[in-house]
């Protein structure tokens, strides 16, 4: 039995797929199960245990480098050079987590006796189900994203017992970020909490002055240890929050690869976030999250599982889904009180 898993991006989406492998690997011990990943996520794939090969999709590179003349010759070599480990493989079973046109032309290409996916109906699908052999009837949107994908594994016979994620975190990921922390002075006898302040779209952004405010709150109220994340674009911002606060804070913002972050919120008492990739992590890793919406569904993409808390925005418009507010932000509406009220409701303790 082959199989290839179809699921791109974004970070938040491949770890939704996660438990689905995991289901398939139960089901199929002896599989071969390969994933074609592009490579801002890939390194929440590589090395999983139930994988054999992760097939890496430069897209967004190849079309920057595309527009460079001088550059275009190797860049179509590269592109090459993927379809041609795409198309290596035949495969008994293709499966289409991301149902959109780039995903679409993925399983287009691969060699595939049975190309399974989401059939007409699905929330922005963009046509993707043309390419399929097999469409499963497609759940509603308002199903949260990692159901969604468990139902798809399910319609083909395979039972799901329970979520499991299995991040191929290594120990060497976990003393990497032990290292940091140690170097950096904090001291682990204290809780030690960890705040991802940014996130794609400008409506899911929290006040910075918010996050400075809290951040001091905790470290007064539980004496904490508090330790900002995010990319390395992030860091303006996370230098802003950190400038405006009374007490210090650490900044590991661009400092970890995806692993030590999911290493870093396994040692946390409690993850606060906006609705962006780390925040899907942390609940991956099994930490507590308050997870700051806005415009979007917590049921649809909220940290799946128990022992999460979300604060919403009291806004009758909310979710819009829109990246661009007219009605003056909904996040703004969210005060530091409510978010220390889900810190103490998730049982933060000194």
């Amino acid at each position: 039995m082959k199989i290839l898993i179809v699921k791109l991006s974004a970070i938040g989406d491949v770890i939704h797929t996660l438990p689905a492998l995991c289901a398939l690997r139960r089901h199929w011990p002896g599989a071969r199960i390969d994933w074609v990943v592009e490579e801002a996520a890939a390194d929440l794939v590589a090395g999983h245990p139930d994988l054999d090969r992760v097939i890496v999709s430069r897209r967004k590179a190849w079309i920057l480098d595309w527009r460079d003349r001088a550059r275009r010759a190797g860049t179509l070599a590269e592109i090459n050079r993927f379809v041609g480990e795409l198309r290596r493989t035949r495969y008994d079973l293709v499966l289409d987590f991301q149902a959109l046109l780039k995903s679409a032309l993925v399983v287009a290409l691969a060699r595939g006796r049975r190309k399974v996916g989401f059939g007409r109906g699905l929330e922005h699908m963009e046509h993707s189900y043309h390419v399929l052999t097999e469409g499963i009837r497609p759940p509603s949107m308002e199903v949260h994203a990692l159901t969604r994908n468990l139902m798809m594994v399910q319609a083909l016979g395979v039972p799901v017992a329970e979520v499991a994620y299995r991040l191929p975190v290594t120990d060497a990921d976990r003393s990497a970020v032990g290292n940091i922390l140690k170097e950096s002075g904090v001291d682990e006898s204290r809780p030690l909490v960890a705040i991802n302040p940014v996130a794609q779209w400008p409506t899911k952004l929290w006040p910075e002055e918010r996050f400075a405010l809290l951040a001091d709150r905790l470290l007064e109220r539980y004496d904490a240890s508090v330790v900002f994340t995010g990319g390395g674009g992030d860091r303006r911002v996370v230098e802003r929050i950190i400038g405006t606060m009374k007490r210090p804070a650490l900044d590991l913002s661009g400092r970890t690869s995806l692993k030590q972050l999911a290493a870093l919120y396994q040692r946390a008492r409690l993850v606060i976030s906006t609705d962006t990739g780390p925040m899907h992590l942390a609940a991956a890793a099994g930490t507590p999250v308050v997870a700051l919406f806005g415009p979007t569904a917590p049921w649809r993409t909220g940290p799946f599982g128990p022992g999460h808390h979300i604060v919403r925005a009291p806004a009758p418009c909310a979710p819009c889904f829109k990246r661009r507010c007219q009605a003056g932000g909904c996040m703004n509406r969210i005060p530091v009180e409510r978010v220390l009220a889900a810190v103490e409701k998730v049982g933060l303790s000194i």
